[in-house]
């Protein structure tokens, strides 16, 4: 499954947010300097069973590597993401920073 996922970055809230049938799932985050610091991963149980959890986090860290900036997945979902697929997002993470 690779659903086509429309994400917005709502600044002003400070969350990555994807609206999917009906529901609103996010990642919540702050910015320091050249880091942004994802904190917190709110999904459905119903949407993750859908398949929608790995493509949502994948779209969220292409929109962060557009803008070249440094990620500190502090959410135990996108960190465990970003292990997952360590080769792809390694480059990602500030220097000296192991997940």
């Amino acid at each position: 499954m690779n659903p086509q996922l429309s994400v917005n970055d709502n600044e002003f809230l400070r969350q990555f947010e994807c609206e999917i049938d009906g529901e609103l799932a996010k990642i919540e985050y702050s910015q320091q300097d050249r880091k942004i610091f994802l904190t917190k991963l709110e999904m459905s149980e119903k949407l993750k069973e859908e398949g929608y959890l790995e493509p949502f986090i994948e779209k969220v860290l292409d929109i962060i590597k557009d803008r070249e900036i440094r990620v500190m997945p502090t959410s135990p979902a996108v960190a465990k993401f970003m292990r997952k697929h360590r080769r792809k997002y390694k480059g990602m993470l500030p220097v000296g920073i192991n997940i």
